[in-house]
């Protein structure tokens, strides 16, 4: 995640939700789930997507808040709602989707050519504008009941377990945005020439840069924690999890910002008008 979100963020966050977040949902299914769904988002035969956002509701995953029903039919369900800021849905094969059953929360494996289920307008963000997130509208899905991912009324554990893993590849996108402003400033830095000496020589840019050194080699050493212990069998690797993504998301915003600063009216570009020379922190200042 680090090296991908190092080259675009946008490209980052698509791998994050077909594998990390679709793809360990999936593998938290039956064998059978597993070999149908998941064995095919590995092979990249299809793009996986996971939908717990709604237009009311996001960090708060209550079953209260969730809107998004479903409801016994015989030996199946029926899937109604809508679900927003959905990464991957305009070309998803499978959608992973909490939905409210009764007082609690269940998870359902949701084929995208089922009947009832369309997606929305593309949304037309300031950043990140690779990944592309539209709305996922359910409108009386059929599903049978091979389509409960884990139990019936355990949707929250595998939603938290499965945002667990996201919390650790954001913090490590963070880290691979910030790493790129940082490297790009520094070679700036010593190119640009200004009173008397490169801005690297000055002692404000220094000092800056040295923070920023040892902010970034915190925020790296959080998230590895995080995926180590992880690896080592704790399913909720926290708070490291936690730490790993606010510190490496605010990290990159902040380097992001300086390096605006630094690179002047370069950093504030797209790309240049008399040469087409591409900015070179726009794009991390926006997406971070």
């Amino acid at each position: 995640m680090e090296e991908l979100a190092y080259y675009s963020n946008s490209v980052a966050a698509i791998y994050d939700v077909h594998c990390i977040l679709a793809g360990t949902a999936l593998d938290q299914g039956s064998d059978e789930q597993r070999q149908r769904w998941l064995r095919p988002i590995v092979d990249g035969e299809i793009v996986g997507a996971f939908a717990t956002s709604e237009p009311g509701a996001s960090s708060d995953l209550s079953p209260s808040a969730v809107s998004t029903v479903a409801t016994p039919d015989g030996d199946g369900w029926i899937l109604s709602g809508r679900k927003r800021w959905i990464t991957n849905s305009v070309v998803a094969g499978v959608v992973v989707v909490l939905a409210r059953t009764g007082d609690s929360l269940t998870t359902f494996i949701v084929p995208t050519s089922a009947p009832g289920v369309t997606t929305g307008t593309p949304d037309r963000k300031l950043g990140n504008r690779g990944q592309i997130t539209a709305d996922v509208i359910l409108d009386d899905v059929r599903l049978g009941a091979e389509s409960v991912l884990g139990r019936v009324g355990g949707g929250l554990r595998v939603a938290l377990q499965t945002l667990t893993y996201g919390r650790i590849g954001i913090g490590a996108a963070g880290v691979g945005m910030a790493q790129a402003a940082f490297d790009r400033t520094v070679t700036h830095l010593k190119s640009r020439h200004a009173f008397g000496g490169s801005l690297a020589s000055k002692q404000h840019w220094q000092f800056v840069m040295a923070d920023y050194a040892a902010d970034l080699e915190a925020a790296r050493s959080l998230y590895i924690k995080a995926a180590l212990r992880l690896d080592a069998g704790e399913r909720f690797p926290e708070p490291e999890a936690a730490m790993a993504k606010l510190r490496g998301t605010d990290l990159a915003a902040r380097i992001a910002r300086d390096a605006v600063q630094a690179f002047g009216g370069l950093g504030f570009v797209r790309s240049l008008g008399a040469d087409d020379t591409e900015g070179p922190v726009e794009a991390i200042y926006r997406d971070s």
